[in-house]
């Protein structure tokens, strides 16, 4: 008997995918668990914590899976998992092994917040043979395989893992040009904190101005370090990331340049 779990983000629907799922094997020696992870449409949604409308959802798509497989003569069991697929899918390979774990995800002109670089994480981080299948929206609601990608067994050595940085168990790994950006935003804020302290004061529009300087420096430099953790707690890595990186690798040093102008010149 092979075991198999599974790490669908949308539906088991169709014979085409119960055939991608399966693969060669035949549905009488195939045992399957699915796993769908209860993620919400967007980023912003997920960083505001509600699980149960995630949840739900999830939950009523698996029982249309299971369905779908039982029909087809499939021993299938399944389980609602943790909003990351990877996370998910470690947490059920912990509960019980499988001979394979295989991925539905969706095409990458039609892919979600939480499938960019998908695959490449699991294959980083679950051991098992991996088995990717690409999916599109067909025009009958059921999905139409794309492609199916293979990985051995076995974890596959992170992309620029030597320049990626561990600060701490319980944060998310940073690049070295993150961290690089984090520690020029601290030390330049302050920086420009206290020339703005030194300045004229308040009561000069130089003054005033260097004061303003200062804060939105702050506001800046906070962002980044708050956005940089939640991007990278969904291993987001994106144009958003980059933005922030960039805001505060030249806005901190361009807001230092400003405020010593202001205290030298004023």
């Amino acid at each position: 008997m092979t075991r198999l779990l599974a790490i669908v983000t949308d539906t088991v629907q169709g014979p085409e995918s119960v055939e991608a799922l399966t693969g060669h094997e035949d549905a009488g020696r195939v045992e399957v668990r699915l796993v769908l992870p209860a993620v919400e449409e967007t980023p912003f949604r997920h960083a505001l914590g509600d699980a149960d409308h995630p949840a739900r959802e999830a939950g009523e798509r698996l029982e249309a899976s299971l369905e779908e497989l039982r029909r087809s003569g499939i021993s299938a069991s399944g389980a609602v998992g943790d909003p990351d697929p990877v996370l998910a899918a470690k947490d059920a390979l912990r509960e019980e092994p499988a001979d394979e774990v295989v991925i539905f995800e969706r095409a990458p002109d039609q892919a979600r917040w939480f499938e960019d670089g998908l695959f490449e994480r699991a294959k980083e981080e679950i051991a098992p043979p991996l088995r990717m299948v690409l999916v599109s929206p067909g025009d009958n609601g059921a999905p139409h395989i794309v492609a199916v990608e293979d990985a051995d067994p076995g974890r596959a050595t992170p992309a620029g893992a030597e320049s990626e940085l561990e600060i701490s168990e319980n944060l998310p790994r940073i690049s070295a040009g993150d961290f690089a950006g984090m520690v020029i935003g601290v030390v330049g804020t302050i920086v420009a904190i206290v020339l703005a302290a030194a300045g004229p004061g308040p009561e000069t529009a130089a003054g005033a101005a260097s004061i303003l300087v200062a804060m939105g420096v702050a506001l800046v430099n906070m962002a980044h370090v708050v956005g940089l953790t939640l991007f990278e707690s969904v291993r987001y890595r994106g144009g958003w990331e980059t933005f922030f990186r960039s805001l505060a690798l030249v806005g901190t040093p361009l807001a230092v340049a400003v405020n010593l102008a202001i205290l030298l010149l004023a």
